[in-house]
């Protein structure tokens, strides 16, 4: 049946709808922190395999004698340290992030983690939250943010699952 245009003209037609405007779910506490895990698993693994066999093929100590840092553990540091930076500059993720769905996000929008905002947020923040009670901070904030996240203006966030 066709209709008249009369009909036609009652009829509300309306416009294409306003799309709502979807943002990523913020990561919480406890995901984070198994993906936190998993990345010391992988650095573990990356000082066992690389580092470790090194120093036993050069001969160089582990330990230090009198000293509080020895070479050993402070490359072990710069091996931790560069692989937080290096993934979360280059991919926005850590592959601890990865297998949990989980990246680092500006609060601002569209805009692109700089090299600062990394060093800062990766190396720098890695200090703040050896104080393991200020890491708690992610599970009450409302936008999951750690006191890292918060001065470098990042956060974590799902990278499949959105909220309203």
């Amino acid at each position: 049946m066709d209709a008249t245009y009369e009909e036609l003209e009652r009829n509300d037609i309306k416009g294409p709808q306003e799309a709502e405007l979807l943002t990523h779910a913020y990561a919480g506490f406890w995901v984070r922190f198994w993906a936190f895990l998993l990345d010391w698993l992988v650095i573990w693994g990356l000082n066992h395999l690389l580092v470790s066999p090194l120093f036993t093929v050069l001969d160089l100590p582990k330990t230090s004698g009198m000293f509080t840092f020895s070479a050993y553990s402070v490359t072990t540091l710069i091996v931790y340290l560069a692989y937080f930076a290096l993934m979360t500059k280059y991919f926005r993720q850590t592959l601890g992030k990865m297998v949990f769905g989980l990246k680092v996000v500006s609060v601002k929008q569209d805009s692109k983690l700089t090299w600062s905002t990394v060093i800062f947020r990766e190396v720098v923040g890695r200090y703040i939250d050896k104080i393991w009670i200020l890491y708690i901070v992610v599970a009450f904030s409302p936008t999951k943010q750690g006191i890292h996240d918060y001065i470098a203006d990042t956060t974590v966030v799902h990278e499949k699952l959105y909220r309203k």
